[in-house]
């Protein structure tokens, strides 16, 4: 049976398969464990903190020209040193998980797993370089693409290999593509990769709009936790 625990671990790992591939940094100050990498610095379901060990990671976010700080919790953990340190709550990470005993979703023409893309060159180069975790050998990651039959870039999915179970990340479909079917092809796409990398599990954080999509392909929804964010360029 998948936990919390198991999604929490899952997330845990995909910032830190980013931090320590693509150059950013990896830290523990006592109990708690902050990462910085591209999605910025997170600091991952504490058990316990004080304030004073918040700021000194708040600081070093600042010192490293970060923008903004998230703080992921077990909303059983007090929240209060966090308030202090100046976050703000932030969204509820609904949490999924699915048996990939059978296929999630369904193929959908417009779907291609890559390695690399040129789809962010104008809008976003710096996301490109996450591609790189597509090239880990062995295979660790996998990052699908939609388009439409024009070749317009409608949206994206990744997945991350830890142990048996496959983490569902960084899925979207642009508005103006919506109610095509996209995002249920995304969805097979990456959990098929992970599946035959020998994933038995599935694990995904929705939103309550996305909830609707992956309850639809076989998630159920196993708990929630608690988001806090700051922002340091305000």
């Amino acid at each position: 049976m998948v936990t919390i625990a198991d999604c929490r671990r899952v997330q845990t790992g995909w910032f830190l398969l980013q931090a320590r591939a693509l150059g950013g940094e990896v830290w523990t100050d006592g109990p708690l464990t902050w990462i910085d990498g591209l999605d910025g610095q997170n600091l991952m379901f504490p058990r316990e903190m004080t304030t004073a060990a918040v700021v000194r990671g708040v600081e070093r976010a600042r010192d490293r020209g970060r923008p903004i700080v998230g703080a992921w919790l077990d909303p059983a953990v007090d929240p209060a040193p966090l308030a202090e340190a100046g976050f703000e709550r932030g969204w509820a990470p609904w949490w999924m998980t699915a048996d990939l005993s059978r296929p999630i979703g369904r193929p959908v023409p417009g779907i291609e797993l890559q390695e690399d893309t040129a789809d962010y060159q104008e809008t976003d180069p710096a996301y490109r370089e996450l591609l790189a975790l597509t090239r880990l050998r062995p295979a660790r990651a996998w990052y699908a693409a939609a388009y439409t039959r024009s070749r317009r870039f409608a949206g994206r999915a990744w997945s991350f290999l830890d142990g048996d179970l496959a983490g569902i990340f960084d899925m979207e479909v642009w508005q103006p593509f919506r109610r095509r079917g996209f995002g249920t092809g995304l969805l097979h796409a990456v959990c098929e990769a992970a599946r035959a990398a020998g994933a038995r599990h599935a694990v995904l954080n929705a939103t309550p709009e996305g909830e609707r999509l992956y309850s639809a392909c076989g998630f159920t929804r196993v708990g929630d936790d608690i988001t806090w964010w700051l922002h340091l360029s305000d």
